[in-house]
């Protein structure tokens, strides 16, 4: 008998469904769909190609390039046969690429284009297990013995009988590996977490349940598939309830795309929801008079609706006529202006995002919930449900899983749901893995309602010289409430003061520079900006007991990006480089330290 995979869930749906569109893709200013037949048959004639290679059980494929159905396909058409996909975020630079790779010891790599075939050339006598590079359809040909086309690989298994292919299915076990996910190497080198089909499958059926998901759910995919959430919402909970999944032209294109596809569910990553909290407040902010007002009055309606409808209460009979005449006026509008008109759910993963900015949008009427998970958890461990959201907190724990607070501060978690290991590191293994548990790195709480709160990083949390341990998160998130810093480091672990790196919002800097017609400079001279900087920081300093302000600051002359090395692939800070990248900046700001610095002195390092 066929065990529950996400394969024979594939192969469920073409039974089910056939007909019916399974995946969208935009050419010729249209978007194109390919039913669940078509589908069905590109992942077959990829499992095929594979074993016409000699691929089997146990072997590893990875797949390097922005949102294609090639890259589903080809990872789908892996599993199927047994292997493993590892994915590698698009970002990565050739030095990333290769160590994936050579970790996964990966047999046939798929990219997306030349540039991505260069990283790996020149580096290939770096990767023996390499066999095969296969490049995606429309990509530029490469002359080179190793590489072939998509076309070419589309064709490669046409010796190979469907019966083999389905014999494969049928004989994949639910807890033999089938796929790997590599960690963004925030903290230092990647690692392969293995993943099992009862892991896959059982995320799935939980995110499926909890987003209440149907067939005739819409999702748009744009966040990078190499990590787990992107892969269980937009490939593996679809393939489950047979939903359609459109793929964005591009990062730069997802606006214009959200608009077009209007999707039923949204996940974002937390600075997504800041970039767009920072246009849509400037855009509110330039209001006046009237419109000043009814803008007001909306958002204290929309605050009110979210509250009832967060604690699963009726909105009663005022402010229900009141919520239909704000809907009218103003949150149908701004729905459809960002194509989430037809969003049941939106979602914010991968990172802590700020309270205010999920305040924000509730006052929009856009209620954003946020889970809490890791890779080595298959994805969600707790997630702000529908009717049981509580703003401040990541939610109650999914259904089957367990959580609880290590008497050090961190969060334990148990469940179906644990990976297998980190492939070829049995020490990391061990120490993530105690009794059952999987000790997540992350400090929390966890209130008389069950609900658990993120409180930081258990690595970031230094001891400043008064012995006080800090967790910089919630300082950082304080700064970047504010729509003109970008992203923000807290320093301060043995030192006499807290002290902060800031990188601005270009684009809101931008503004603030055209508005006021201030001349061009590099942004981190502009004399204005720095006394705005330090008026922010003045104000989250109110807010906060003295040993947890911030007593200098430096601005940087450019943001932080994937490419400078500064953020993960997810948009996180990788903190441990940017301090060794700013060693110089940061310890400027410990020159000639007085009396006065030591108390209540705020000054921006120019």
């Amino acid at each position: 008998m066929r065990a529950d995979t996400i394969p024979a869930r594939l192969m469920n749906q073409l039974h089910l469904r056939p007909a019916e569109p399974a995946y969208h893709v935009k050419t010729d200013r249209h978007w194109r769909s390919i039913d669940w037949q078509s589908y069905v048959g590109q992942v077959r004639r990829a499992g095929k190609s594979l074993m016409a290679m000699g691929l089997g059980p146990g072997d590893k494929v990875a797949m390097l390039g922005f949102n294609r159905p090639e890259w589903v396909i080809f990872h789908l058409g892996a599993m199927c046969i047994g292997a493993a996909g590892a994915g590698i975020y698009a970002a990565c630079s050739a030095e990333e690429i290769q160590y994936i790779a050579a970790h996964a010891e990966a047999r046939v790599v798929l990219l997306q284009d030349g540039s991505s075939w260069q990283k790996i050339a020149d580096r290939r006598g770096e990767l023996p297990r390499l066999e095969h590079v296969i490049l995606m359809a429309d990509a530029p040909h490469v002359e080179d013995r190793q590489v072939m086309s998509w076309a070419d690989f589309d064709s490669h298994g046409d010796g190979i009988s469907d019966a083999e292919f389905d014999q494969c299915i049928d004989e994949l076990e639910p807890e033999s590996l089938a796929a790997l996910i590599y960690t963004s190497g925030a903290t230092g080198p990647p690692r392969g977490v293995m993943l099992s089909h009862s892991n896959l499958t059982w995320a799935s059926d939980n995110q499926v349940g909890l987003l209440k998901q149907t067939d005739c759910d819409r999702i748009l995919s744009y966040l990078p598939l190499s990590h787990i959430a992107e892969q269980t919402l937009a490939m593996y909970c679809p393939i489950t309830v047979g939903a359609a999944v459109y793929y964005a032209e591009s990062l730069a294109k997802v606006s214009d795309n959200l608009r077009e596809v209007e999707p039923t569910i949204l996940f974002g990553l937390p600075r997504i929801w800041e970039k767009y909290h920072a246009a849509v407040q400037a855009r509110l902010a330039r209001t006046q008079g009237i419109k000043r007002a009814l803008i007001d009055w909306v958002r204290r309606v929309g605050t009110r609706v979210s509250e009832r409808q967060n604690c699963g209460r009726s909105l009663g009979a005022l402010l229900t006529i009141q919520y239909k005449l704000a809907s009218y006026l103003i949150f149908t509008r701004l729905k459809k202006a960002l194509g989430l008109r037809h969003t049941r759910v939106l979602v914010s993963g991968a990172g802590s995002i700020s309270r205010q900015v999920i305040d924000f949008f509730a006052s929009l009427d856009l209620v954003i919930h946020e889970q809490y998970g890791q890779s080595e958890s298959c994805g969600p461990t707790s997630f702000n449900r529908i009717g049981e959201t509580r703003f401040g907190t990541v939610g109650k724990p999914i259904d089957g899983v367990e959580a609880k607070i290590a008497q050090d501060g961190e969060i334990l978690v148990r469940g179906p749901n644990l990976f297998m290991g980190y492939y070829r590191d049995e020490l990391a293994t061990s120490n993530s893995l105690v009794d059952g548990w999987l000790r997540t790195g992350d400090v929390g709480e966890i209130d008389s309602d069950g609900y658990l709160k993120i409180t930081g990083r258990k690595k970031n949390i230094f001891i400043a010289n008064g012995g006080n341990h800090i967790a910089p998160e919630s300082i950082e998130a304080a700064l970047k409430d504010h729509p003109l810093i970008g992203e923000a480091v807290v320093i301060g672990d043995r030192r006499p003061f807290l002290s902060a790196l800031l990188a601005l919002d270009e684009e809101v800097a931008g503004i603030f520079v055209a508005e006021r017609g201030l001349p061009e400079a590099p942004i981190d001279q502009i004399v204005e900006l720095r006394n705005a900087v330090q008026d922010i920081v003045e104000e989250v300093n109110r807010h906060r007991a003295n040993g947890e302000t911030i007593k200098r600051f430096k601005i940087l002359p450019h943001r932080f990006t994937v490419e400078s090395g500064e953020l993960t692939a997810t948009l996180n800070v990788k903190r441990r480089l940017v301090t060794e990248k700013y060693a110089r900046e940061i310890d400027a700001m410990y020159v000639d330290v007085t009396v006065s610095d030591r108390e209540d002195k705020i000054r921006g390092n120019t």
